[in-house]
């Protein structure tokens, strides 16, 4: 199997930050505040990593085309748009719960955390996901605009 690099790479930061937001979860139900903060703050760091790559990748090369069978690429289409929601409101979500817990608003990071964290979960898993339906289950389609990728114009 050849897996292209740039998304492999990507989708490994999205799943790093997944798996660092629940040690940092575990770190918090502990009292380990100092560690949470730190694998919080490395979680935000491997999130960032993967949107610097994404983004980057989808302004210079473009996006890969969904290419398995045509009869489930409308399935294919709605569970990605599904994604593209999930991970845009797990960003803002997690931006607000971090600048929460830096202003030390600890009622409103406390209320929020919980569920950043189980959007980001989700966020990743649909991202694993994705990454599988383009580049392991199917061979990706051609590598086109973001728009022509997403909705086929």
């Amino acid at each position: 199997m050849n897996l292209p690099f740039l998304p492999t790479i990507s989708t490994f930061f999205i799943v790093l930050s997944a798996v660092l937001v629940a040690i940092g979860w575990t770190l918090i139900k502990q009292r380990k505040i100092e560690a949470h903060k730190k694998m919080m703050f490395a979680a935000a760091i491997a999130a960032l990593t993967f949107f610097i790559l994404y983004a980057s990748r989808t302004i210079f090369i473009g996006n890969t085309a969904f290419g398995g069978p045509d009869e489930y690429k409308i399935y294919y289409t709605v569970f990605l748009v599904f994604h593209i929601i999930l991970a845009t409101t797990g960003a803002v979500f997690g931006l607000v719960t971090i600048w929460a817990g830096y202003k030390n608003n600890l009622k409103r990071h406390r209320k929020l955390g919980p569920i950043t964290s189980i959007i980001w979960f989700c966020t990743a898993i649909t991202g694993v996901a994705v990454y599988s339906l383009l580049y392991v289950i199917y061979q990706g389609g051609e590598t086109t605009s973001v728009f022509k990728a997403i909705l086929g114009l």
